[in-house]
């Protein structure tokens, strides 16, 4: 690190806060701790955003947003704010330097506190100033609120209980970024993108994340209820659901797929992230793997260096797998591999879908820029920047955007984010159903910016996530797997078949789980009292129907000639949550992935690809670039 890069922080850092000092804050503040806490609170907050975000910020532009903020939400509705310091017309009010900001939101604060004729929260106001400072920056840049601070580092760091969702309140909405994975909702079929706005029959709409954590997190055992709200459905979900320890562990599965081929499947890059693939890949090794399936679907991402790390282990030495570009120096630089990777010539498949982001995109990027391995799946979320968390006087902290990462070949994998929070984060649910039509529309509205080429000089594309070699167009679950998640049958018929009928499977099965996964299917016994809760739910079988459908009532009617394809994905549901429930949740994938998933077995045909990739890529290295694919 240059000098330089290390005193320009520093300095700044000295300059702020003597400006608290010239504009009087630290004199005024002296009368209470509290008042001390909030006003010091928010100048480190835009002195943090105007030192550190990736973006030119305008100071003009974070004050009036965080005033906006501050009086939105008053207590005493009858304070009479316009031609005082609270006056959000700003008049004549033009913001240059950080002294003026402190200033102006100073005399706010000290009018608020002294002219209110109800008991305002002025610490919920700050904050309320703090999350509108922060809204028109990138959606990835948050204040985070001291216990939220605390729950996100025991999601990578340790263990909790609760019902297992990652979440953000947008627009005053719970809305769900994903269900971690093997938790209690992810059994029950809640996913991102459904928005939370009843809990326990009470509506959670306004909550902020200390109201729903409070309200979501619990004792194992215990149980909630939450009304749910998904794009594309009318009717509000209920789900009833019964808290449990959250699983730490981000490699969910690992086995061998046949012969020679071998399985990862990683949920996210927590802190024991490359610890536990190098020990899933050393018993791999061990199995006698010669070809790797990994899989990154649903991964959100999570920390840069645990990702840096798993690509390291597929490049030589000194090989390019990210960079990081910023309009401050200390933040941009470039990551290469430290060592020889220990998989560097074993045949790679990587699996992505639209839930995959950041860290899984920088090793699908790497991965696919060198022509290393094939990326197969549908296009990924698009999250290509990268934070960096400030803890502030209460222990709450803040999450800024400090750089923008580019793949080895340079591109910027990064989704636009100007409309807004809310339009980012739903983007997904925009995309064509189909797989392949999401592509092809990506695709004819790239410009040439934004096209690069590979090692092997194949055509990529940035802007937009990592558009996968080979495109996989993967079926809808059907009607009644909808009918059965959302009433939660499944979930409990497999308990139900564990009191009546446990011990007889166990001795059956127990020591036999790849016969399991082979031979075992429902009984027709079994399936009568699966179909008997189906109809209890509202399923209604009859020669009558002509397509199969929901009406207003969220009753379901299927003709009889398309019961069987409508039950095969509840079927095999069940049956690897009876795997779970058995030998644990490692046996759950290769149960989906047998019987619901056709992905990875789509995966086991394109060896030849991948071969055909490496022969295209050592050919390039050799100095003679090919265009063909």
């Amino acid at each position: 690190m240059s000098l330089k890069s290390y005193l320009t922080p520093t300095l700044i850092s000295i300059i702020a806060l003597a400006l608290l000092y010239v504009s009087g804050i630290d004199r005024v503040l002296a009368g209470s701790n509290s008042h001390e806490v909030n006003l010091k609170k928010y100048a480190e907050v835009q002195q943090k955003i105007i030192e550190n975000h990736v973006d030119e910020i305008s100071i003009e532009e974070l004050y009036k947003n965080s005033l906006r903020g501050f009086v939105r939400r008053l207590s005493d509705t009858t304070l009479t704010i316009e031609g005082t310091p609270l006056d959000t017309t700003f008049a004549d009010v033009n913001i240059t330097s950080l002294r003026q900001s402190f200033t102006n939101f100073e005399r706010a604060y000290l009018f608020l506190a002294n002219n209110t004729t109800v008991e305002e929260d002025l610490d919920q106001r700050v904050e309320d100033a703090i999350n509108a400072m922060f809204r028109p920056l990138d959606p990835h840049s948050v204040y985070i609120r001291p216990e939220t601070s605390e729950r996100i580092q025991d999601e990578f760091t340790g263990r909790f209980e609760g019902i297992g969702i990652q979440f953000q309140v947008i627009d005053d909405t719970i809305t769900v970024i994903s269900a971690i994975s093997n938790g209690p909702s992810d059994q029950l079929g809640i996913r991102s993108g459904d928005r939370i706005v009843e809990i326990d029959g009470d509506s959670s709409v306004g909550y902020s994340e200390q109201d729903v954590v409070r309200s979501l997190r619990g004792p194992k055992g215990t149980k909630v209820t939450v009304g749910i709200l998904r794009p594309g459905t009318r009717q509000m979900l209920d789900f009833e659901i019964e808290r449990d320890e959250i699983p730490i562990y981000t490699v969910d599965s690992s086995y061998m797929l046949d012969d020679q081929t071998g399985y990862i499947r990683v949920n996210r890059f927590a802190a024991t992230t490359h610890e536990e693939f190098t020990r899933a890949m050393r018993d791999l090794r061990q199995q006698n793997m010669e070809r790797l399936v990994l899989d990154l679907r649903g991964n959100p991402g999570g920390y840069l260096e645990q990702a840096v790390r798993m690509a390291n282990d597929f490049f030589p030495r000194g090989t390019t797998l990210v960079a990081t570009e910023s309009r401050h120096a200390r933040f941009t630089s470039e990551y290469r591999a430290r060592y020889n990777g220990p998989y560097r010539d074993i045949p790679l498949i990587v699996l992505v879908d639209e839930g995959s982001a950041s860290g899984s995109e920088i090793v699908s990027g790497a991965i696919q820029d060198h022509d290393r391995g094939l990326v197969v799946g549908r296009r990924t979320f698009g999250k290509g920047l990268v934070q960096q968390q400030y803890e502030l006087p209460d222990n709450s902290n803040i999450r800024i955007t400090i750089s923008r990462y580019l793949t080895p070949s340079g591109r910027e994998i990064q989704k636009p984010y100007k409309d807004g929070r809310e339009k980012y984060a739903y983007e997904i649910f925009t995309r064509d159903d189909s797989a392949s039509g999401d592509v092809s529309e990506f695709i004819n509205t790239v410009p040439d910016s934004l096209r690069f080429r590979t090692t092997a000089g194949r055509e990529v594309f940035g802007g937009g996530g990592v558009v996968p070699d080979h495109i996989v167009d993967v079926e809808t679950a059907s009607e009644a797997f909808v009918l059965m998640r959302r009433n939660n049958i499944g979930t409990s018929f497999v308990r139900d078949f564990i009191d009546r009928r446990g011990t007889e499977f166990r001795d059956q099965w127990e020591d036999r789980f790849n016969d399991f996964r082979a031979d075992f299917s429902w009984s027709e016994s079994e399936r009568d009292v699966f179909m008997e809760r189906m109809h209890e739910a509202g399923m209604v079988v009859s020669d009558t129907v002509t397509t199969v459908h929901f009406d207003d009532d969220n009753n379901l009617y299927v003709n009889p000639a398309d019961l069987d394809e409508q039950l095969r994905s509840p079927l095999g549901f069940m049956k690897a949550d009876l795997a779970r429930q058995i030998w644990g949740s490692e046996y759950y994938y290769p149960v989906i992935n047998d019987e619901v998933d056709p992905t990875v077995n789509i995966a086991l045909t394109l060896w030849d690809q991948v071969k055909n990739l490496k022969a295209m890529r050592e050919e390039a290295l050799n100095g003679n670039m090919s265009n063909a694919w």
